[in-house]
């Protein structure tokens, strides 16, 4: 994005390209934080097939879990590289839960473009209290299994100074798509997605 951050200092009209939905995210993290602009983005998927279809092939299930990332505004852990051992994590998102001035938490995101299981939310529930985060979000291509909605329930809730918030949250690409975003303790304003 150095190249649309540098023609919108300079207030000039432009149109940035890219073939990842990595770089696509990067590209409109930095010119949000950067001047506070929202970017539209044309030709990511906008409905349930485009975002199956998006899951197939090689690199689908990396474009799909970047895309996903993209739509709650958290970063990808390890960028184009990551495609090997995760430790379960496949994102992060940052917030401060008494404001700007608070601690910074983390929010642990698993992405799974397949079909999911039970073991993923039991996987999600231990890589969240090993990295000592309060929350932790499964975004998923599919509807979640009813074992996995149990599992997720069983995990409670975090209590904050917001109220209670889910500790295993679950959101599927159908309610990513619809606007749905993950409760935590942070009005939208005061989220930090970057470290």
């Amino acid at each position: 994005g150095t190249a649309l951050v540098a023609a919108q200092k300079l207030d000039r009209k432009w149109i940035g390209v890219d073939i990842t939905y990595l770089s696509i995210a990067v590209m409109k993290a930095r010119l949000k934080d950067s001047f506070g602009i929202e970017v539209p983005v044309i030709g990511q998927p906008t409905e349930v097939e485009g975002a199956r279809q998006l899951a197939i092939g090689d690199d689908g299930r990396y474009q799909f879990q970047w895309w996903a990332l993209n739509l709650i505004d958290a970063r990808p852990l390890g960028g184009t590289e990551k495609k090997g051992a995760d430790r379960g994590i496949d994102g992060r998102l940052y917030y401060h839960e008494g404001g700007r001035l608070s601690k910074t938490q983390q929010i642990i995101l698993s992405v799974k473009a397949g079909k999911p299981t039970s073991a993923h939310g039991r996987d999600l529930r231990g890589v969240v209290h090993r990295a000592r985060a309060e929350i932790g979000a499964l975004l998923l291509m599919q509807e979640p299994t009813r074992e996995m909605t149990k599992e997720a329930a069983a995990a409670g809730f975090f209590e904050s100074s917001w109220g209670r918030h889910p500790r295993i949250q679950i959101l599927t690409a159908d309610k990513l798509l619809r606007g749905a975003q993950l409760d935590y303790p942070a009005p939208r304003h005061t989220n930090v997605t970057h470290r």
